[in-house]
């Protein structure tokens, strides 16, 4: 199911930046204040994990690109680039249904995403759980 919602592409850009160039490590998505396109809300260098979390509104949706760094026995520092889909418990209806339909448009054109990770409420993107989803897939 599509909602006919298009990807912005200054969302892309960002993201090659982010994936390609390191220019980033985090980049967060919304949608246009019409509702027609998802645009880029932010993007940040060098924010650590904590901080980027603390940037997804406790009542709104976002979507969000985080490049995770972690450690990871034997091998030594990992990067896996973490899709985030931000649906918290308290927005509103027709946001949590618009986003729910409108995230296959831009997950499709990010190539490279190695985690995908939902979230309601905090605790479902704390450090940790990224971190036990990044050795699974490793």
């Amino acid at each position: 199911m599509s909602s006919g919602v298009a990807v912005n592409p200054e969302c892309l850009e960002k993201y090659q930046d982010l994936k390609l160039r390191k220019k980033y490590n985090y980049i967060i998505f919304k949608l246009s204040d019409d509702l027609k396109e998802i645009v880029v809300d932010e993007a940040g260098e060098k924010a650590e994990y904590d901080d980027f979390i603390e940037k997804l509104p406790d009542t709104e949706p976002r979507y969000a690109v985080y490049d995770f760094e972690y450690e990871k026995e034997g091998a030594g520092v990992r990067n896996k680039i973490t899709f985030y889909s931000w649906v918290p418990d308290n927005a509103k209806v027709k946001q949590k249904m618009l986003f729910a339909s409108s995230k296959d448009a831009l997950r499709k054109q990010l190539v490279g995403i190695a985690i995908e990770i939902q979230g309601t409420d905090a605790s479902e993107v704390e450090r940790e759980v990224v971190l036990e989803k990044a050795k699974r897939s490793a």
